[in-house]
């Protein structure tokens, strides 16, 4: 685990910190004033409890059994109860990484204040990142109106039941908490509604996705840079007075970074050659790159309201000294955000595919066919395109919206909902399977670059082409492919290309 600390106080947590907690294991602490927010809030539910005013999830039931009364000397078996009866979500089970990321984006909505919960609880989230406890999650069975079904398995943990990992070993939890001096924590009103009544399911995991995202988009810049030193292509709409009279920011910004890892090429000191224009999968990259990119603020704008905000029903409302029933687990704007990104992510894949196959045609590359050392002799990559635009096939089908294909449910009380989970999830394949697109990509470029011999790389693209051939060397005979393939998706999921243009360019 990471020496870092992440300060947590529910009101400025970013995308990148969560990243940070979920992958590097950054620790973290509550601040005083949020944990003075809990309490605040924990005194005023019992003191309109004991005014007999009706709270959901708290004096009476939740769903369809809102109409049902708790009293308080079942509190603690009504909530223990509740936590078991949603237990009901499906495999696979979620990563540990993401499991890190919805416990941090559950703790920082909780630190706002507006549950009612025990403080004992949100402390518990807290140990359980630090101590590195991460309960099992079923991570199916939620249609995005809160992750009930899923976040439930967490308040099982809370309760010293069910499984979870530590130390890289699958463990019942009362075994996990005995060895790093844990309690359980024993629910009492409200706290159960509380630990499953939110998306966290989806934003945490979102968040990662997200910062992945935030990578594939420089990564694609770079690899198309390489792909158009392959074909000798022309960088004029890279320039920067076309794109600014556009003003599109994220053409903008992609043509920037493209021109950058460009710069010292040969590409930049030749005259226009061959055709006047290239194809469009070419000549229109930093636009659709850049649409990728516009597409991804709009969801981190929102995304990180989500993180930052309350999305519980009921609302506690201090400064009014009540609790309000509400529609703040909504999450529709940056559920539909996420479906828009992952059809900005099928352009990007096909503006990929598209540059793979010309690099393969002598008539717009001016090489050898499939990039042939000899082709008399060897087949090179003839084959090849069947896989990667199979990859795209799928792509194309997981950007289909689905957020609208809902069920009213619990007596049709719950009429809408938004399969959040599913959609995030369907981001995430896309974006591994990007990994693999662009990796084949880049496979066509540094062949084509070996082929074309240039007098001279960008300052970036060059690091990079090294760094890529110590690790896949130039196909001059015929060989399996599929390892590398794998090969080149694991050098692009890693991050090193990027670091190694970054530092290139440093």
């Amino acid at each position: 685990m990471s020496d870092q600390v992440l300060i947590l106080n529910g009101e400025n947590l970013t995308v990148e910190e969560v990243d940070r907690v979920a992958r590097q294991g950054v620790k973290i602490e509550i601040a005083l004033e949020a944990m003075n927010r809990l309490e605040k809030a924990r005194e005023l539910v019992f003191e309109l409890a004991d005014k007999g005013i009706p709270i959901y999830g708290f004096t009476v039931g939740v769903g369809w059994n809102k109409d049902k009364e708790v009293f308080d000397e079942y509190f603690e078996e009504y909530n223990r109860n509740l936590i078991y009866a949603h237990c009901v979500a499906v495999g696979p089970e979620a990563s540990e990484e993401d499991v890190r990321a919805i416990l941090l984006a559950r703790l920082n909505t909780l630190l706002v204040g507006r549950t009612g919960i025990q403080p004992a609880v949100a402390y518990m989230y807290k140990e359980f990142l630090n101590h590195g406890i991460h309960p099992v999650i079923p991570e199916r069975g939620s249609v995005g109106q809160a992750d009930i079904s899923c976040l439930s398995h967490i308040g099982l943990a809370i309760m010293g039941e069910g499984e979870v990992f530590y130390g890289g070993e699958r463990m019942d939890t009362s075994k996990a908490m005995e060895m790093a001096g844990i309690k359980p924590v024993v629910l009492g009103p409200k706290d159960g509604l509380a630990i499953v009544s939110s998306s966290a399911l989806s934003a945490g995991k979102a968040a990662l996705v997200l910062n992945d995202i935030k990578e594939l988009i420089d990564m694609a810049n770079l690899i198309y840079a390489m792909s158009l030193e392959g074909l000798d292509g022309n960088v004029t709409p890279l320039d920067p007075i076309v794109n600014e009279i556009r003003k599109m920011p994220g053409q903008i910004y992609c043509a920037e970074s493209i021109r950058k890892y460009l710069k010292g090429s040969y590409l930049n000191s030749k005259d226009i050659t061959k055709s006047l224009q290239d194809p469009l999968s070419y000549r229109d990259a930093c636009a659709v790159h850049g649409s990728v990119r516009d597409a991804l603020e709009y969801v981190r704008k929102y995304l990180e309201l989500q993180l930052n905000t309350s999305d519980d029903n009921p609302c506690v409302v201090i400064e009014e000294r009540k609790i309000i029933s509400c529609q703040n687990f909504e999450v529709t704007t940056w559920a539909v955000g996420f479906e828009m990104l992952a059809i900005a992510l099928s352009h990007l894949s096909k503006m990929s595919c598209h540059r793979t196959v010309k690099l393969s045609n002598p008539s717009f590359s001016g090489l050898s066919r499939f990039l042939s050392p000899n082709e008399g002799e060897v087949q090179a990559y003839q084959t090849i395109q069947k896989p990667f635009t199979s990859l795209d096939t799928e792509i194309r089908h997981l950007a289909n919206p689905s957020s609208m294909d809902f069920f009213s449910v619990a007596g049709e009380i719950e009429d809408h909902a938004n399969n959040t989970p599913h959609v995030v999830r369907r981001v995430a394949k896309i974006v591994d399977n990007l990994y693999y697109v662009l990796g084949i990509e880049l496979l066509h470029a540094a062949q084509a670059i070996d082929l074309r011999k240039p007098d001279s790389l960008g300052k970036a693209t060059k690091a990079v082409f090294d760094e890529f051939r110590n690790e896949i060397t130039f196909l001059e005979k015929d060989r399996c492919l599929t390892i590398d393939i794998k090969k080149a998706y694991d050098i692009i999921k890693s991050g090193n290309l990027l670091k190694a243009a970054r530092e290139a360019l440093a």
